[in-house]
């Protein structure tokens, strides 16, 4: 008898939960499945990389499924991706969000440091549509002040409007995504009402406009990176939105989940009472965070890492992996050099359950932040 999770969707998928005194030799030979074929569907480093509750997804050689028509997936990239990685997710992808362009105090656009047409070019040859990422960053942070700026007055936005037109065209982009933050709260009416002076000259030319929202759980909830962000008038003005469902835990926060399904989900109820469900994505990390404890506030910097780098620390330093049932999410501690730390991830277990999650309320979909790290067995799982 095998101890699993299982979750179907028209085929038998299996995500098995690894226990003591298993092998992968002994996992094939319950399910089935070839051992060279679990290595490479959740990126293990070798045959021995097992860690005691570890998640692995187990897929028979002969399926191939597609959940495309079933939601929309979408996620952000660098053009300083590596091409084996983006490649990885295109089968799951739906859109490309390539990050970002820029613009300056008068209204001219700052394109990305490296070249985006490969990524434009082959999220076309992929059926993927990609979008151009709208930012107001300044010297590699986001900048509020050029938001000011540009919402305040009518001539610089139209001069970014004609260069977003322009450059759309130009590169063969499939829409713009705006993603502001840090919005001054004396800005969020006008704010809103440039997303939908965008999103008016796109659509007449046949683009879309999205919009990446911060995670509010009430719409006068305080916070510098809340009190700029109305829900209403931005899902109104743009063609859908992106919910940023994700940094609870955070470089400089304490060690906790990146993205809690109880906090995800409460974020979700309140976007459904101001935006139609069906204009709303859902944002999962694809990242984890490396805690070095104590925690002390204001000084402890955790580490960014990747999901499956997260498993293979555990199996390197011989611990078992924990799983949240709240948070849904898996983490573990291990002790390196005499100092203990703490690592929160995502697995397929936790994925699914954030699948689940867009399914029950029927989003729109989901989209991932970011594209940029591998995590094989997510885009498998999609996939299904």
């Amino acid at each position: 008898m095998i101890t699993l999770i299982c979750y179907y969707i028209g085929g038998d998928f299996v995500i098995y939960v690894v226990k003591q005194g298993d092998t992968l030799f002994s996992i094939s030979a319950q399910t089935g499945v070839p051992v060279w074929k679990m290595v490479y569907d959740n990126q293990l480093a070798g045959e021995d990389q097992l860690v005691i509750g570890q998640a692995l997804l187990i897929l028979q050689p002969e399926e191939s499924a597609s959940m495309r028509d079933d939601m929309l997936v979408t996620g952000y990239a660098y053009p300083f991706v590596e091409p084996y990685i983006l490649e990885q997710a295109f089968p799951a992808l739906n859109e490309l969000l390539v990050f970002s362009y820029g613009f300056t105090f008068t209204g001219e656009l700052v394109p990305p440091p490296q070249d985006d047409l490969w990524m434009i070019e082959a999220a076309w040859e992929a059926g993927i549509e990609p979008l151009l990422v709208l930012t107001p960053f300044s010297e590699g942070a986001f900048n509020n002040q050029l938001v000011k700026v540009l919402v305040e007055n009518e001539e610089i936005q139209q001069r970014v409007i004609d260069n977003l037109l322009y450059t759309v065209q130009d590169r063969g982009y499939s829409g713009v995504d705006i993603d502001f933050e840090y919005i001054l709260p004396e800005n969020r009416v006008a704010y809103a009402e440039f997303v939908g002076r965008v999103r008016e000259a796109m659509n007449a030319e046949g683009y879309k406009v999205s919009v990446a929202l911060a995670p509010k759980t009430s719409a006068d909830q305080p916070g510098l990176l809340y009190e700029g962000m109305d829900y209403a008038l931005l899902g109104a003005n743009a063609d859908n939105v992106f919910l940023m469902t994700y940094e609870w835990g955070y470089t400089y926060g304490p060690p906790m989940a990146v993205a809690p399904l109880n906090k995800v989900r409460e974020v979700v109820e309140y976007a459904l009472t101001e935006i139609p469900k069906e204009k709303i994505l859902m944002g999962i990390p694809n990242y984890a965070y490396d805690w070095p404890l104590p925690y002390e506030r204001g000084i402890t910097k955790a580490r960014l890492i990747g999901n499956v780098e997260a498993v293979q620390i555990a199996s390197e330093n011989g611990v078992s992996i924990e799983f949240d049932d709240l948070a849904q999410s898996p983490h573990f501690n291990y002790t390196r050099d005499g100092i203990v730390h703490e690592v929160w991830f995502e697995d397929v277990r936790s994925i699914e359950a954030k699948l689940n999650l867009a399914r029950e309320y029927e989003l729109l979909g989901v989209g991932y932040w970011n594209l940029m790290r591998p995590f094989r067995a997510n885009w498998l799982l999609l996939e299904k």
